[in-house]
């Protein structure tokens, strides 16, 4: 038995703030997120504190709310753009492409051309093609290649594979950039997101130095720019270091590496931005045992896989829970409300529920502001799209 099941609020939230949040979820009907936007300006500034010598491009995938974009717009963010899609959404808000980069490295040449002619001139890519399509479509513009980096057993939500090149493969995209007719303006790299190794960004700004210094020996090519991306991890369950300890070593590191002359640096924070301004509000539909002597309930709740907490997929994610049920717990299984046997949160992790958690109790999920909204499924099983308040 667990004497103390739910998570701890004040791990997560200021009293102040968790009960302005709760103030506002209550009488809503479930499932929705709340975020809370002065916990976002806060951490912003947080960020522009530990990272001063850094330009912040905001990951719009984190979640592309308008609430959040002016805001950011405002604090003089730039932004990171995966799609069109995205780019029509943030200069609908009157944002200019001088703060815009195009940082996904699959796209189509007529998209390419698109952030062109709306004056977007920094631009990713790691292969050959998509390099020749960017000289065609965005010609003069500046390229950053990235790099594979080693940080997938260290991050939560790994992201290598997809995307990056190895360095002497960088090192020739970088070379042909300059004779297409392109500027080779950087190289870029990503450790993972939810990365609490900080060593990752070490290892990674090892292998740019190296870039740096060989392209400039052997080719004549001065690169001007590295783009650490983001990574910078959230507060779930599995305790971080604080931002303020990852921008002090990763300083060290630039330090070590470029000493005081430091590159232009862009950071692309997402996650850690966002997630600790959001509670998602989910109600307990069913709760059941398998057999008469199973040791474990299952809890099925009105949020799941397809509704905003994909995250969970491999039990990746573990997003701490609270109820306003008190008392002993007991390890339960979490599972979503749709007809399908992949809608299951957490199996292999239980997590101890209080014991007197019934039907109808609301379970709220801490740390959801990212990635919650922009995961959820249109019409999967005919629910709808999870539902997001800004307050």
């Amino acid at each position: 038995m667990n004497l103390n099941p739910n998570a701890d609020i004040a791990d997560y939230y200021s009293a102040e703030t968790f009960k302005r949040i709760k103030d506002f979820a209550d009488g809503k009907e479930t499932p929705f997120v709340v975020i809370d936007t002065q916990t976002i300006d806060r951490q912003y500034e947080e960020l522009v504190e530990g990272f001063p010598y850094a330009k912040v491009y905001y990951a719009v995938k984190a979640n592309p709310a308008p609430q959040i974009l002016t805001m950011l717009r405002d604090k003089g963010a730039c932004f990171d753009i995966a799609s069109v899609y995205e780019l029509d959404k943030v200069m609908g808000l009157g944002v200019t492409g001088d703060r815009i980069s195009y940082g996904n490295t699959i796209k189509k040449a007529k998209d390419i051309r698109t952030f062109y002619e709306k004056g977007v001139r920094l631009f990713a890519t790691d292969s050959e093609a998509d390099l020749r399509n960017i000289a065609k479509a965005a010609p003069g513009s500046k390229v950053y290649v990235r790099i594979l980096t080693e940080g997938t057993l260290t991050a939560d939500w790994p992201l290598s594979r997809k995307f990056g090149c190895q360095t002497d493969m960088a090192m020739d995209l970088l070379i042909l950039a300059r004779d297409l007719g392109l500027v080779p303006y950087g190289v870029s790299f990503h450790v993972g997101s939810q990365q609490r190794e900080i060593g990752a960004w070490d290892a990674a700004l090892n292998k740019v130095k190296v870039i740096f210094e060989r392209l400039k020996e052997e080719d004549g090519i001065e690169l001007k720019m590295i783009n650490m991306g983001g990574g910078f991890p959230a507060n779930y369950i599995t305790r971080t270091n604080e931002l303020a300890v990852y921008a002090e070593e990763i300083a060290r590191f630039l330090r070590e590496d470029f000493g005081d002359d430091l590159p232009e640096i862009i950071i692309e924070p997402g996650r850690s931005l966002i997630s600790n301004a959001g509670v998602l509000v989910s109600e307990v539909v069913l709760i059941s045992r398998k057999s008469r002597t199973a040791l474990h309930r299952w809890v099925f709740t009105d949020v799941g896989k397809f509704s905003g907490l994909i995250e969970t997929l491999d039990e990746s994610i573990k997003f701490p829970i609270w109820t306003e049920k008190t008392g002993e717990g007991e390890d339960c299984v979490i599972a979503g409300p749709t007809c399908d046997s992949a809608d299951i949160m957490y199996e292999h992790h239980k997590y101890p529920l209080p014991l007197n958690l019934a039907i109808g109790d609301r379970m709220y999920w801490l740390s959801t502001g990212a990635y919650t909204t922009t995961y959820s499924a249109v019409e999967f099983n005919g629910f709808p799209p999870l539902k997001d308040y800004y307050i």
